[in-house]
């Protein structure tokens, strides 16, 4: 992933105003409805709309993103609003931050996809916890590659997992255009 060009289209408000005036991914909203809150950690969470939509909810949220300048948007909406929320930097790619296992409710990746995380982010969950994750799927006549995976990729991953939400096909998100993969898995136990 290129960091460099993520904080520009940050510090240019492309992508600021549309994370911040937008709603949460649609099926974020539709998976949480009457959960109870607890710990939630949304890894490349970019300007934070989906960090800033639970802890509106109550949920004590952690925002990871290796874009310092949307995490000092996210941190400065986070304080405006006095919201419980952690902005991290941090490279996920490089490793520089940690999921420790056992310590979350919800585990969001919202249209970022490093096939090497899901592993971490299973381990992760407490029991019961969920993970969502919406990604870029191909089209047909595309090959699976580091941005995009291929149809039921995504089921294989979770293959013992009890699958509480699938989707192939268009994206339903505003910010989206292409065609996407969501799935939401509760772990085991």
């Amino acid at each position: 992933m290129d960091i460099t060009k993520w904080n520009e289209r940050y510090r240019s408000g492309e992508r600021s105003n549309e994370d911040l005036n937008t709603s949460p991914t649609p099926v974020l909203v539709s998976t949480i409805g009457e959960l109870p809150t607890g710990n939630a950690l949304d890894l490349a969470c970019g300007a934070g709309r989906n960090a800033l939509w639970l802890a509106r909810r109550g949920w004590q949220v952690t925002a990871v993103d290796g874009a310092d300048t949307a995490v000092e948007i996210l941190r400065e909406r986070v304080a405006t609003e006095n919201l419980p929320v952690t902005a991290v930097v941090a490279d996920l790619e490089g490793a520089e931050f940690t999921i420790q296992p056992e310590t979350w409710d919800l585990i969001v990746m919202s249209f970022y996809l490093q096939r090497s995380l899901f592993e971490h982010a299973m381990s992760g969950l407490k029991s019961g916890g969920l993970l969502l994750a919406v990604v870029h799927v191909t089209r047909p006549g595309e090959e699976p590659n580091e941005h995009r995976v291929g149809p039921g990729e995504l089921r294989q991953l979770f293959n013992s997992w009890p699958i509480l939400h699938e989707y192939e096909g268009p994206s339903r998100d505003v910010c989206h255009r292409r065609p996407v993969a969501e799935i939401v898995v509760r772990k085991p136990g």
